[in-house]
């Protein structure tokens, strides 16, 4: 494809963006997601280039040449891409036969069993929810469980936002004992992450029988780092994935905050281009989400002992690095860990590793920035499904999901409680000490080795 050809394209796909914008609520009537199997290294480069020339959005890939690649296929490349892979005789599988349909269906809430209980908040696990549910329910637990509950502003997104922490304690004196971080909704497209923490939240808070969670280890949990993408998700464009910031060089909006983070900012598998969905933004934590998570985390960086980032989609238990197949020296103590949390999986099965390694490279992320910071145990969750529903998974399937999910927290509390003791009352960390200060070796990955244009994780 020519140059001129290549920018024409993009400008149609900005163009069409713009106005699916202005003129209400992005449909994606007549849109498919397409299992691509490739059988070798070069159908799987064959598959990329397609996927390239054709503007068409990879949504699932691991690094294994065989493994399959779900692909978002619009309704006026359908035929060609049909066409293609029948030349090359690669197979497919239609898993999303129309993505509004869905999209609409994921909607439906399940049927609640009848009883005379109201709950105090609007907040279930049989619906998704809007962030004005998800906050009231964060300032109903506030007020209503002070001693157990602290909720706080840690900062403002770029829409104006608020950006909350909910901390978990029954300590008496805050910040000595290990403490684990949760966080959801770093890509906005993902609503199932978003849910699983918020019943984290309101099983550690309302339910007694979870109190020994409580017993030796603080818990910071944030539910939606990504407060403007989540709510555009709700009202416009239900795939929209980054911040919602607006750039000077492009009319195209947002950064992916999972390629903002100040550790290898700006290598492999993150884009330059501000029309990626894994566009990186113009420097490390130039989103102010990212800037503000990152330094609330700093200031408790003596006490966080794990860091868990909840994604979707896949069933994948990621350790770091994901910049680059690198594997940190206690990499087997990492990986110990979480396959003993996964082994109290019993519905949904989890593949557990190296990020890079099993998926592809991917800079600037979360998880190996809080690996970069001193947090011994950090990974990155990737919720189900394994793509048959992909993004949309059905409203059915949240509190299957989360109560799967929940037992393994009980595998990482006693971890943190008995590795890593009390904290030093007599440590602090100097209130000017950044995440952006503490950028050193962060410049650009210049390696040569293409990257990925829309590779979702």
């Amino acid at each position: 494809m020519s140059l001129l050809y290549a920018i024409a394209l993009n400008c149609v796909f900005v163009t069409s963006q713009i106005m699916a914008e202005e003129n209400g609520v992005v449909s994606y009537a007549g849109f498919q997601v397409w299992k691509i199997k490739p059988s070798s290294e070069g159908d799987q480069q064959f598959i990329l280039d397609i996927i390239d020339s054709y503007e068409l959005e990879l949504w699932s890939k691991r690094r294994m040449a065989r493994d399959p690649m779900d692909v978002k296929v619009p309704p006026r490349s359908q035929t060609k891409l049909k066409s293609k892979l029948a030349e090359r005789k690669i197979s497919y599988v239609v898993v999303i036969s129309d993505l509004q349909t869905a999209i609409d269906n994921q909607k439906t809430k399940v049927n609640r069993i009848i009883s005379n209980w109201k709950p105090a908040y609007d907040m279930d696990w049989i619906s998704y929810h809007t962030l004005n549910d998800i906050y009231a329910f964060l300032t109903y637990l506030n007020t209503t469980y002070p001693k157990l509950v602290q909720l706080t502003n840690i900062g403002s997104s770029y829409e104006k936002r608020p950006l909350y922490v909910l901390r978990i304690s029954n300590s008496s004196s805050a910040g000595t004992r290990p403490a684990i971080w949760i966080d959801g909704g770093i890509h906005a497209r993902e609503w199932i992450s978003p849910a699983v923490a918020t019943y984290i939240i309101q099983q550690l808070v309302e339910v007694p029988a979870n109190a020994k969670l409580l017993s030796n280890v603080d818990w910071y949990i944030m539910p939606v780092v990504n407060p403007d993408g989540y709510e555009y998700t709700h009202t416009k464009d239900r795939m929209w994935r980054k911040t919602r910031s607006v750039s000077s060089t492009s009319s195209c909006r947002g950064a992916d905050p999972n390629r903002n983070f100040g550790y290898k900012w700006g290598g492999l598998g993150a884009s330059t281009n501000p029309c990626d969905d894994t566009y990186r933004g113009t420097t490390a934590f130039s989103e102010p989400e990212t800037l503000a998570t990152s330094n609330f985390i700093m200031g408790k960086s003596s006490q966080i002992k794990l860091y868990l980032t909840l994604h979707s989609y896949g069933q994948f238990g990621l350790l770091p690095y994901g910049y680059d197949v690198v594997y940190p020296s206690d990499y087997n103590d990492v990986l110990a860990l979480v396959n003993n949390a996964a082994s109290r999986f019993v519905n949904y099965r989890y593949t557990v590793g190296n990020t890079a390694a099993l998926l592809y490279a991917a800079s600037g992320g979360s998880a190996d920035w809080a690996k970069s910071i001193g947090i011994k145990y950090s990974y990155t969750f990737e919720l189900p499904d394994r793509g048959t529903n992909a993004f949309t998974l059905p409203a059915s399937e949240i509190l299957p999901v989360c109560q799967d999910f929940f037992p393994a927290l009980d595998v990482f509390a006693t971890k943190v409680a008995t590795c890593c003791g009390a904290v030093n009352s007599t440590t602090t960390v100097k209130p000017l000490t950044t995440a952006r200060q503490l950028l050193d070796d962060q410049q650009p990955n210049l390696d040569p080795r293409p990257q990925l244009r829309n590779v979702l994780t």
